[in-house]
């Protein structure tokens, strides 16, 4: 009888062991490094996307721009060189989602307001209406941090197309003009080579939180 339970006692040891290795095959298995995706334009909806676009299926980026920020300052592709950021599009006088967005926007400037990795960009749609002094108003009201979020105005036909035809985030066509508007809630995430990483609603707060969690899984890309 003794010699079972000794028997029994080794046995015990060895499934204990091995139950061990298997849950932590498994738990490492389930826990692997998952990448972003890198959003080409034939991945993403057709609606969002140029007609000249639609089929382009690597080497897409966000193209060359310069702007002016809500201080004045010149703003182009330098100023994010090497960062991690987060973009959208709104205006200042817009009453129904851009006050919701530009809070969110808010909730993400807070959380990486000391990380020098990650940086904010918004992009006026009326930038006729969005001056310098009008965008500075605004950045003083909403608490934006000028060392992290660029609010930029400049050419209306610029800013349309960086939405169209770099950040794929509008369902609208046009060309620009003085009776063209697009609104979208639309966050993109963008990596340090000017890929679109995801996509977010600006208006939804448990998809700023799933944005939060993306940057620090892109952040970790770079320390592999």
């Amino acid at each position: 009888m003794l010699s079972f339970f000794k028997d029994y006692k080794l046995f015990a040891i060895v499934f204990g062991v091995i139950s061990i290795i298997i849950v932590g095959i498994i738990y490492n298995t389930l826990n692997v490094y998952q990448p972003l995706p890198v959003y080409q334009p034939s991945m993403v909806s057709t609606e969002l996307v140029d007609s000249t676009l639609q089929y382009k299926k690597k080497y897409h980026k966000i193209a060359n721009f310069s702007l002016t920020n809500q201080n004045g300052k010149t703003i182009t592709q330098k100023d994010y060189e090497n960062k991690i950021y987060v973009a959208d599009f709104f205006f200042t006088t817009c009453p129904t989602i851009c006050p919701i967005m530009t809070k969110n926007m808010v909730v993400i400037q807070k959380e990486i307001l000391n990380d020098d990795e990650v940086m904010l960009l918004s992009h006026s749609v009326t930038p006729e209406i969005d001056t310098v002094a009008q965008l500075k108003k605004y950045a003083l009201k909403k608490g934006v941090n000028d060392t992290k979020w660029n609010l930029v105005t400049g050419d209306k036909k610029q800013i349309y197309q960086l939405a169209r035809k770099s950040y794929l985030a509008v369902k609208d066509n046009g060309d620009g003009g003085p009776f063209d508007m697009i609104h979208t809630e639309n966050f993109m995430l963008i990596d340090k080579k000017l890929q679109i990483r995801g996509y977010y609603d600006g208006t939804n707060l448990e998809d700023i939180e799933r944005l939060l969690n993306d940057i620090a899984i892109l952040k970790e890309e770079y320390n592999q």
